[in-house]
């Protein structure tokens, strides 16, 4: 059996499938009116007609909302219970979700007591008079909340979580992928599932245009259909005078999956994708694949980290408050996701109605990140393509000089380019020799713009780089990133360790008695052997 040599060969020529969609998405449910001690104080002034707002008039309100929860759970027959501190949720519901006989409806109703938002009344004095007076200030409270864990015709399992305090603020958490397998059955598409995703259809493009479906006036009908069937904080004349609940994005992760057609293939991509991009949380990386301004300023930490549970690793990039991950699923699957959890890192409002732009940033994020990985595995170069670089050339009648392997100043510079190569607006002289010279470990006096301007111009006539028209900017070509990966590699992978093992005084057993064998061999072929004068 041949195992892929790289992530290039293993994308391009083992993946059965591929899925973008929309995985997991938390939402906020809310009154935008109510968010303010001011909007409360005018939704009982003038919605509800009481002359002076206080939470005391907030009690019979959460209490009606209590009563009729418990209620409703009598009369449709669903088990209301309580969550134990520390309970795992999933685990519940899946063994609800494997009792349920079919169809749409309420699995089961769960309270648990959390911390939420609260308008509470303070008691102030007048600074003339003296007298007291009540007034409402933001605070938050352990109350309960009523999780209502939900079986959709169309999203399938998904849940609703109500706050019982006012506002009465809630929670909405919907999963793509669980549209797309509802839709997939309702039209009759074979497919198997793959935990939460797919791992084989029978209409792939079909597939694509139902997961490109899940948009947002779709999701907002989706709320309006079960704020319609179950218990309502707020009268009838209330949302009449437009009380009504909108919706913000609190979380959202946008998930490529790419299905091998043998595990074996996955494991090894993966293996050499951690091995490989440790280093893709620094700054100069992180701005490239998610395609944002990284200044000293920018709110961040910068890391990568690779996290393992039990045997399966997991590599993670972070960005501000949001992240990229990746890891191998179900031992079939290479799945990339990019985890919004705040939309102004991107400059993006949050509600809803912002979720197609969000796509386009959390998609072209994950297509950036593998290609970062395919860029930087598939660097071979051919015999002859290495031999042409270590000799001088002539190109267009002018003489360009060699690059040759293993000169720091050609390492230096070659490296320099990996830095620049996803810019869009490429790189000037003067940010090249900030690179270099670092890299040198030179002051930028010593590489100065007439040796930048030098090794500009033999890296554009051998095609490493090229000119941006109208510009005295340059850009990396393909030729070039693959011959920088080469010798970048080359020299830390290869050249490096291998040197190091053998003339270091902590080489390993095993491969000095590999060397010393190899020695004598050599000093025994050459024995009473003279060489010609």
């Amino acid at each position: 059996m041949n195992v892929a040599r790289n992530a290039a060969e293993v994308l391009d020529e083992h993946t059965t499938l591929e899925l973008e969609c929309i995985d997991r998405l938390y939402l906020n449910v809310y009154v935008p009116l109510l968010q303010s001690p001011a909007g409360v104080a005018h939704f009982f002034r003038h919605v509800r007609g009481h002359p002076v707002p206080s939470s005391a008039l907030m009690a019979p309100m959460t209490r009606r909302f209590v009563e009729e929860w418990e209620r409703y759970a009598q009369h449709e027959g669903v088990d209301l219970i309580r969550f134990e501190r520390g309970e795992r949720k999933d685990e519940r519901t899946q063994g609800y979700l494997r009792d349920w006989h079919g169809g749409e409806g309420v699995l089961y109703i769960a309270k648990a007591q959390e911390r939420a938002r609260v308008v509470r009344t303070e008691r102030r004095h007048d600074p003339a008079t003296g007298a007291p007076y009540p007034w409402l200030v933001p605070s938050t409270a352990m109350v309960n909340h009523y999780y209502v864990y939900l079986v959709d015709d169309d999203f399938g399992p998904l849940f609703v979580k109500f706050c019982s305090y006012f506002p009465y603020n809630a929670k909405l958490c919907v999963n793509g992928h669980e549209y797309v397998k509802r839709q997939l059955a309702k039209r009759g598409i074979g497919f198997e599932a793959l935990d939460n995703g797919i791992m084989r259809c029978d209409a792939p493009g079909a597939m694509q245009a139902i997961a490109e479906a899940v948009t947002a006036p779709r999701i907002d009908a989706l709320l309006r259909k079960w704020l319609a069937r179950l218990p309502h904080p707020f009268t009838a004349a209330d949302r009449s005078a437009h009380i009504r609940y909108e919706l913000s994005i609190l979380q959202a992760e946008f998930a490529l999956t790419q299905v091998f057609d043998r595990p074996v293939q996955g494991r090894v991509l993966f293996e050499e994708v951690v091995r490989e991009n440790l280093d893709l949380g620094r700054p100069e990386h992180v701005q490239l694949i998610f395609n944002r301004r990284v200044t000293k300023r920018t709110p961040s930490r910068y890391r990568t980290r690779v996290i393992t549970d039990g045997v399966i690793p997991s590599l993670h990039v972070d960005y501000k408050h949001s992240r990229i991950k990746q890891y191998h699923k179900e031992g079939r699957a290479l799945r990339t996701e990019t985890v919004v959890n705040n939309t102004y890192d991107f400059a993006i409002g949050r509600r809803l109605c912002n979720l197609d732009d969000l796509k386009q940033v959390g998609f072209t994020a994950n297509r950036r990140l593998l290609r970062v990985q395919r860029l930087s595995h598939d660097c071979l170069l051919g015999v002859q393509t290495f031999e042409q670089l270590h000799r001088p050339a002539v190109v267009d009648d002018r003489r360009v000089s060699a690059l040759r392997f293993g000169d720091p100043r050609v390492q230096a510079l070659l490296a320099a380019l990996l830095i620049f190569r996803l810019l869009p607006m490429g790189f000037a002289n003067r940010e090249l020799r900030a690179h270099v010279a670092a890299l040198l470990g030179v002051s930028a006096d010593a590489y100065g713009s007439t040796r930048a301007t030098y090794d500009l111009r033999r890296l554009r006539l051998r095609g490493l780089v090229e000119r941006i028209p109208r510009s005295h900017r340059y850009r990396v070509t393909e030729a070039g990133q693959r011959v920088a990966l080469c010798y970048s590699r080359g020299q830390r992978r290869v050249l490096g360790p291998t040197l190091s093992a053998v003339f270091d005084d902590a080489t390993p057993p095993a491969l000095g008695r590999l060397v010393k064998r190899f020695d004598d061999h050599i000093n025994r072929l050459w024995q009473g052997q003279p060489l010609a004068a």
